[in-house]
């Protein structure tokens, strides 16, 4: 019997401009949630915006957390690329060496979690070889961080074998198949698409740890953290609806812990 979560941590990924280019709501999706996964500079984000993004959630007191992609700007780190285990552990540590160092310097502190980005979430969450490498770079780097990985994912799995820290995530944006997986973006019904759906479809997660699928039947997905993808036109709007909802059904909202 699944037990209902009082308590819930709010992700979304963070400070993913560069150069003369805003992307996201940055500053209104701080008012609501509890942690951020901010761009190191592959997929998106340059030294300024990661610089500015810490700041900014450092100023509103959220967790921060690295957001490592593959090198593919022009895809915005969504295409999935033939790179090693090496490659994935090399990409890892250099990002979160770069993030940490603004941390540092701006906080005196260091990082909360590693959630990595786009494609290589997917391909670490189903390549047990690249979810062994991006754990062991993290772990190198700080064996302290949380690793956030999708439910019921290799990544979960590396980060067990080798005793790291580890946060389930679930989503409530995007809608999920039978096998627990997300509905791939390029698929018609990939995003929910009013703040209510995304508010039910978390809450059911929550109480019930289930979630309807594409097909119209349940499956098992549980999770600690739920994204909030802040690249939306609405994405604030689901953010401001989604925790006024999850904080009226006595579901408290704190930054990530390990499970």
């Amino acid at each position: 019997m699944i037990q209902a979560k009082r308590s819930i941590d709010l992700n979304c990924d963070f400070g993913e401009g560069y150069g003369a280019y805003t992307f996201g709501q940055d500053a209104a999706l701080l008012e609501h949630v509890t942690s951020v996964n901010i761009a190191c500079g592959f997929h998106a984000g340059d030294p300024h915006t990661m610089r500015e993004a810490v700041e900014r959630a450092a100023g509103a007191g959220v967790a921060i957390g690295a957001h490592p992609g593959l090198p593919d700007r022009l895809g915005f780190g969504r295409r999935e690329m033939a790179v090693s285990p090496q490659e994935v552990y090399d990409f890892t540590l250099y990002q979160i060496g770069a993030l940490q160092a603004f941390v540092q310097s701006i906080t005196g502190g260091t990082l909360r979690h590693v959630k990595p980005h786009g494609a290589l979430y997917h391909m670490a969450g189903r390549n047990p070889a690249l979810a062994e490498a991006f754990v062991r770079a993290v772990k190198s780097f700080d064996a302290s961080l949380l690793i956030f990985g999708q439910w019921g994912s290799e990544l979960l799995a590396a980060a067990d074998k080798q005793g790291m820290l580890r946060v389930s995530e679930v989503f409530a944006d995007r809608t999920y198949q039978q096998d627990g997986k997300l509905t791939p973006r390029d698929l018609p019904g990939a995003l929910l698409t009013t703040p209510e759906a995304a508010l039910a479809q978390t809450l059911a997660i929550l109480t019930h740890g289930t979630v309807k699928t594409t097909t119209g039947l349940e499956t098992t997905v549980q999770g600690d953290t739920v994204c909030l993808h802040g690249d939306g036109p609405h994405a604030a709007e689901f953010a401001a609806k989604l925790r006024q909802g999850l904080e009226s059904a006595g579901v408290e909202l704190r930054p990530p812990h390990a499970y």
